[in-house]
């Protein structure tokens, strides 16, 4: 059973729990000596280890994505926390709980398929409700459209949170619809479908959240315009001008050349698709820093993914709101001698 969890912990801490290898490798200081470097994760996060003796042997049994028991202290390496371990072993899967491990969507990923599947369906045009059905209906493709994370760590980077992220973002392109109805409602949701499809093949989840050698050499937007481009071709009939502009919406989503679009967005649903994507994610990771218990007073933990703090509004007024009815207090009474009564 887990005893400890990232976000719990303390420096200072003697720890004995189970933990995900996220990462291992073995790294060498400036003098020469070996030590065995690891990234130890559960549902709640991170935490770098290390470990500098005779680690040798115990390195040798376990991999990464393998649970491990670890005896370590918490300690505090400029401004950050991180675990020396004592004494680390493979753990049995009969001795943990896969809960403690991965973080989840907290939503029901069932009925976000089938919100989904409601979304495609409204598709009008039929060329595009064809591609859309190919790639959502794939029986190879809805187990990981089910289970995989939208990223390693930006927003939603959890199991289930690609499927979340998209469904979000269509009810929004739905909502922003109706406000500019000049707008191609079938292309901009075609776009919200499809413009992380390739994270399928880029992030590797089965367990720890990383990168696939595909991921790491190509990335989800190639992978994906690939992809799209082979699924269109299938269909016969599939107008080349609609293709170029699908393919356009996938290569452009990001929006800025920095950001990894190999071109910016040229036409509106595709500049739409952007925004819309781009608003979806960092309301997302406001969303983590807030549901967070990390931070310090009205204040959050410093977000990595927006790189700033925020604060959280409902305490500050809460606090204001106190400090004002405080002041409108009338004066303690007095008596004879000047002393409260």
């Amino acid at each position: 059973m887990k005893q400890a969890f990232v976000s719990a912990l303390l420096a200072d801490q003697t720890i004995t729990s189970y933990f995900l290898v996220c990462e291992k490798e073995i790294r060498a200081t400036r003098e020469g000596k070996s030590y065995l470097r690891l990234e130890l994760g559960d549902r709640t996060g991170t935490i770098e280890a290390r470990m500098w003796d005779g680690f040798e042997r115990d390195a040798a049994t376990f991999q990464r994505d393998d649970f491990v028991k670890v005896q370590a202290r918490v300690e505090s390496y400029r401004n950050k926390l991180q675990v020396s371990i004592d004494k680390i072993r493979r753990a049995e899967d009969h001795e943990v709980d896969g809960a403690d491990f991965f973080a989840h969507t907290p939503e029901d990923v069932d009925e976000l398929y089938a919100k989904l599947l409601a979304f495609v369906a409204s598709v009008k045009n039929p060329c595009l409700r064809r591609l859309l059905e190919s790639v959502v209906t794939d029986p190879e493709i809805v187990p990981r459209l089910k289970r995989a994370p939208a990223a390693k760590v930006m927003h939603h980077a959890y199991l289930g949170g690609l499927l979340e992220h998209v469904v979000s973002l269509c009810g929004l392109c739905s909502v922003v619809l109706s406000h500019y109805p000049e707008a191609d409602p079938d292309l901009l949701l075609t776009g919200a479908v499809l413009h992380d499809v390739g994270k399928l093949q880029e992030l590797s989840y089965d367990r720890s959240l990383g990168y696939t050698d595909e991921g790491q050499l190509l990335g989800h937007i190639l992978i994906e315009y690939e992809f799209v481009a082979q699924k269109i071709d299938a269909i016969e009939g599939f107008p080349p001008d609609l293709k170029t502009l699908v393919l356009h919406m996938l290569v452009s989503h990001h929006g800025q050349y920095e950001f990894g679009s190999p071109k910016l967005p040229m036409f509106r649903e595709a500049l739409m698709l952007h925004y819309l994507d781009d608003l979806d994610s960092k309301m997302a990771a406001v969303r983590a820093a807030l549901d967070s218990d990390k931070g310090e007073g009205n204040w959050t933990a410093f977000s990595g993914a927006l790189q700033r703090r925020f604060l959280r509004v409902d305490l500050f007024r809460r606090e204001q709101e106190s400090a004002a009815q405080n002041t409108l207090l009338p004066p303690p009474a007095l008596n004879s001698l000047g002393v409260k009564e």
